[in-house]
């Protein structure tokens, strides 16, 4: 039988009483059973926040039931996931798991960090005699082998010792929306829907446990941490526009400085697609990838607020779980996620009858990733990834779509449009980043379109249709001033910048 990480559930959803989560939410790995009283421990992944957290309501249910006590851990991944990371997202993910530390001490709920990577948890598992293991879930490889490997060691060494997997990052749970890998939004939207009610709840308060009485997490040297860490990955300047944690999450969702919701949601539906006018998106991104604001926080606000501005909730509720969670859909479904094996088979097809076709531009890896191409527009949405650490979405379609026409095949596309993204965006090395490149350069989601070379039925795009969209000039020059920022901040911070870029590239 295939892993866990690459196929889908072998278990039917746990019902789990007495959890607070939806039953369907849970599942049960592996039953356990056999150390009752023990500690429950969860072992947090995904979802790294303590507030509208469906796993830790789950994991601190089964604690309050059994009158055990409930511990948090977080486990670095090590080598070669951990620094496929770069810099910028292992800055942020640090400086959140920090703020969650104080605030998880402030509870008095102890918090476990390791850095030697998962194989660590169930050897914390067995030296505090729990009971049950709760686990985030993830829809991509990495995560799901590193679940597969700690279910593994338990099954062998403590048998007795429960793991269920809570999906807390999803308004409908991933296997529930779905049963398959959905072709398009279209026919996944209609699932989502008839269930929503069912799951766009309110988040109950914590149930309380028992104190913690057994082994204490060690203290973390934090700054130590940080800059050791960081000084082992790949040097990405961090960026400053958001700063990292729930407080900073539901600021960015609800505060009454600027705040999305109470500020700015009214000019989602007219400008989102307008790259000249950032302030209409959502900036919530950031935090959604790493947990600490949750979808259905998001989602339940934004509901409050549909009588103010009702298209423009209902186009940010689309994306937020509509398309967010089609996502994790096709991850979750799809084992090559990230390769042209993934695409649908006319999309393959299209490609590969067309990969031979000559191209009127060819560039490197190197070359793209320093904006070193003919073609300005293009250079502009690269280097606002590269110094703002977030492109523009509607840009992205187009930064994607060229990197296509401008490689020697789809493979090499595709591999460059990932890696890129991967690297310099702060929500890289996601599902949403992930299927952003299927789409644009393997037609994922889409529909086949008027054969053309190169493209073969892809979905074309080109810079004359952007130019009848928005104001090109203006978003070139939006950049550049992002770009002079950027210089000017990573110059004071450190006498080697990271980022250098010749004046022709400006």
């Amino acid at each position: 039988m295939p892993p866990t990480s690459v196929s889908p559930p072998r278990t039917a959803p746990g019902p789990a009483n007495p959890s607070p989560a939806h039953p369907s939410r849970v599942r049960v790995i592996h039953p356990g059973g056999g150390k009752p009283g023990g500690p429950v421990v969860y072992w947090m992944l995904r979802d790294q926040r303590l507030a509208d957290n469906w796993a830790l309501l789950h994991a601190a249910g089964l604690a309050a039931a059994s009158a055990s006590p409930l511990a948090v851990a977080f486990a670095l991944f090590s080598r070669p996931f951990l620094l496929s990371a770069r810099r910028r997202q292992l800055g942020f993910l640090l400086r959140g798991l920090r703020r969650l530390a104080a605030d998880a001490a402030a509870r008095h709920l102890p918090f476990f960090l390791f850095t030697g990577g998962p194989a660590e948890i169930p050897a914390l598992v067995r030296r505090l005699g729990a009971s049950t293991l709760v686990a985030d879930f993830s829809p991509l490889r990495p995560v799901r082998e590193a679940l597969d490997a700690v279910v593994g060691d338990l099954r062998r060494e403590a048998p007795g010792v429960a793991v269920h997997q809570v999906d807390a990052h999803n308004v409908v749970p991933v296997w529930t929306a779905s049963a398959k890998m959905e072709y398009s939004a279209k026919t996944f939207r209609g699932k989502v829907s008839k269930v929503m009610d069912e799951y766009l709840v309110e988040f109950p308060e914590l149930p309380a446990v028992v104190p913690w009485d057994r082994e204490q997490p060690e203290g973390v040297d934090w700054d130590a941490l940080i800059a050791r860490v960081c000084s082992e990955a790949e040097n990405v300047p961090e960026i400053d526009w958001c700063e990292p944690g729930e407080e900073a999450a539901i600021e960015a969702l609800l505060g009454s400085k600027d705040g999305f919701l109470t500020k700015r949601i009214k000019s989602y539906e007219t400008d989102r697609n307008d790259p000249t006018k950032p302030r209409a998106l959502s900036a919530l991104s950031p935090y959604l990838h790493f947990g600490h604001i949750s979808a259905q926080r998001c989602a339940l606000e934004a509901k409050k607020c549909r009588h103010l501005s009702p298209k423009s909730v209902d186009a940010f509720l689309e994306e937020l779980v509509v398309r967010r969670e089609l996502a994790d859909n096709f991850c979750y479904y799809q084992p090559q996620y990230d390769s042209l094996s993934g695409a649908w088979e006319w999309a393959r097809k299209t490609l590969m009858d067309h990969a031979a076709d000559k191209r009127e531009h060819i560039y490197t890896r190197e070359q793209l990733e320093n904006a070193k191409t003919h073609d300005p527009l293009w250079n502009a949405s690269q280097l606002e990834m590269v110094h703002h650490g977030k492109m523009h979405g509607f840009m992205r379609m187009y930064w994607a779509k060229k990197i296509l026409e401008w490689t020697s095949g789809p493979e090499e596309a595709l591999s460059t449009a990932i890696y890129l993204n991967d690297k310099y965006e702060i929500d890289g090395r996601d599902p949403s980043g992930y299927v952003g490149c299927m789409w644009s350069i393997c037609g994922l989601h889409d529909q086949g379109w008027k054969e053309r070379p190169v493209f073969g039925k892809i979905r074309y795009m080109n810079y004359a249709g952007c130019k009848r969209k928005f104001d090109v000039d203006a978003y070139i020059s939006y950049v550049k001033r992002l770009a002079g920022q950027s210089k000017k901040r990573n110059a004071e911070e450190s006498p080697n910048p990271v980022v250098k870029l010749s004046k022709s590239q400006h």
